[in-house]
């Protein structure tokens, strides 16, 4: 027999060795067993033993750019919105029952607290000229109801009637003339502080939690499919899009990059010197998880890759080569 029949039947053998491995029972075993070696080697490497930080910087940074703007994405987050819509579990499930209340108050609580948020916010508020126009007709609307109000009032009291309607006919007069100059920048300028003032006023107010938490108490009662009275299966749609194109025009800027860059030295600051089965532990992985979970999932995987052969002709042509290597050829001569 020469060396290269022998090398062949050597490789036969082992070709039959490893599908018989990656076969029925023994493959459950053979799952058990790899996941143990697999975290007895955690044991002893840790997190900046095996991440490379310029390595890992750059994969995060072309995954960000080419996946955030694949249209596979997209199609995932636009399904995913339409099944969200239209789960028939929303039907039987109360959002009470979905979400403690406990932390919704405390999201609550903690947001309405927020005071420095608040005051940048309405400091914002104040320097947006759309907004000054905006909170002009807020305010105008309030004391257009009030006039309103009592003129029904004066309506009703004798010889009052004409005498508001005096008062009213000689501020529509001022109204066509109007404001110039000072005087239209005061009124606006008045129009925001009243509005932004009101604002402050509310969110100091511990009312507004009570209100807050009314509000979520009613939803809470209610099956989740009530919410679907907020908007339309197309208005989802058409948000989820809308929020994709937002995360994908800046995935490539580099801003992005460098908190990509950062998150990975923060990450391996805080971790490096952590051992990987200490950190699988903290993330609530184990062991008894693993090895059901990849039982459930690669026989299926193996099973597809036998049926035509594929699985075996991937093995023989992964060990060949070493079996056609001169040294194994010169060993078996």
């Amino acid at each position: 027999m020469t060396a290269k029949e022998l090398a062949d039947q050597l490789l036969d053998a082992q070709v039959d060795y490893v599908m018989h491995e990656l076969s029925g029972k023994r493959l459950a075993q053979v799952i058990a067993r790899d996941v143990d070696d697999l975290l007895k080697l955690a044991e002893t490497l840790t997190v900046a033993d095996v991440v490379d930080p310029d390595a890992a910087k750059t994969i995060l940074r072309r995954v960000a750019d080419n996946a955030g703007g694949s249209e596979l994405l997209e199609d995932f987050v636009l399904a995913l919105a339409e099944t969200v819509y239209g789960l028939k579990a929303s039907e039987k499930h109360k959002l009470g029952e979905v979400v403690d209340r406990e932390p919704v108050e405390a999201l609550v609580v903690q947001v309405l607290g927020m005071r420095k948020l608040h005051e940048r916010a309405l400091k914002r508020l104040d320097q947006s000229p759309l907004v000054a126009r905006v909170a002009q007709r807020f305010v105008t609307a309030i004391v257009n109801d009030f006039i309103a109000q009592n003129r029904q009032l004066a309506e009703r009291l004798p010889g009052a009637k004409s005498l508001f309607s005096l008062g009213s006919s000689a501020a529509r007069t001022v109204g066509r003339v109007g404001f110039v100059g000072a005087a239209a920048d005061k009124g606006t300028q008045m129009a925001i502080k009243q509005t932004t003032g009101a604002l402050r006023d509310v969110f100091k107010d511990e009312h507004l939690r009570g209100a807050a938490m009314e509000i979520w108490d009613l939803h809470a009662k209610e099956p989740l499919s009530e919410l679907r009275e907020y908007l339309t299966a197309d208005d989802l749609r058409e948000v989820a899009a809308k929020l994709h194109a937002v995360v994908v025009s800046g995935r490539g800027s580099a801003f992005v990059g460098a908190a990509i860059d950062e998150s990975v030295d923060a990450l391996l600051e805080r971790y490096g010197t952590r051992d990987l089965a200490s950190v699988l532990t903290e993330l609530n992985v184990t062991r008894d998880d693993l090895v059901t979970d990849l039982r459930a999932a690669l026989p299926r995987v193996i099973e597809a890759a036998k049926a035509d052969g594929r699985l075996e002709a991937l093995i023989r042509a992964r060990l060949e080569p070493f079996y056609r290597s001169k040294k194994v050829l010169s060993l078996l001569g």
